[in-house]
């Protein structure tokens, strides 16, 4: 853990802190891939106080980094196929002031600690293909999978799902 930063599990209660902090990474993480349109509706779908809550209820686990008192960024995962091992980062994100901090990384890490601790021996996320972070994922250890496309209401993404082995 770096000074001064801290990593916590979400619960039900923090929903207003990861709607803000999706609030101000969504139009910066996604604004020169994809149309404002699409940035706003898949924010409407995913982003909801009560889709949050579903997904929470779902089984997603959500950890909000913390710099000082101020939530920086959050992380969420689940798993994806209990027979087989394998968990899903599903999301995340940092504000623009505090990337290239290291906190990707550490968010990143706490992820993976967790998901060997519940048994998980893969971890596996989907980055849109013209997304920079993928640079950020290689550093850290995840090949190209596959690719898929995925509809989202009317848009699609266009994603490469990057694995990890644990």
């Amino acid at each position: 853990m770096q000074p001064n930063t801290r990593i916590k599990e979400a619960t039900q209660a923090d929903v207003p802190i990861i709607k803000n902090l999706a609030e101000a990474t969504w139009t910066h993480t996604y604004g020169s891939i994809l149309s404002q349109e699409q940035i706003d509706y898949m924010y409407r779908v995913i982003y909801t106080s009560d889709a949050l809550l579903q997904q929470m209820q779902e089984g997603q686990t959500f950890l909000i980094l913390f710099e000082g008192d101020q939530p920086v960024g959050f992380a969420s995962y689940s798993e994806k196929s209990a027979a087989d091992q394998v968990y899903k980062l599903n999301k995340i994100y940092l504000l623009p002031e505090c990337q290239g901090k290291g906190y990707g990384k550490l968010l990143l890490t706490a992820v993976e600690e967790e998901v060997i601790q519940l048994g998980g021996t893969v971890l596996d996320l989907n980055v849109n293909r013209y997304n920079k972070a993928k640079e950020f994922y290689e550093r850290c250890g995840y090949n190209i999978h596959q690719q898929e496309d995925i509809a989202i209401g009317p848009y699609w993404m266009n994603d490469y799902v990057m694995r990890k082995m644990l």
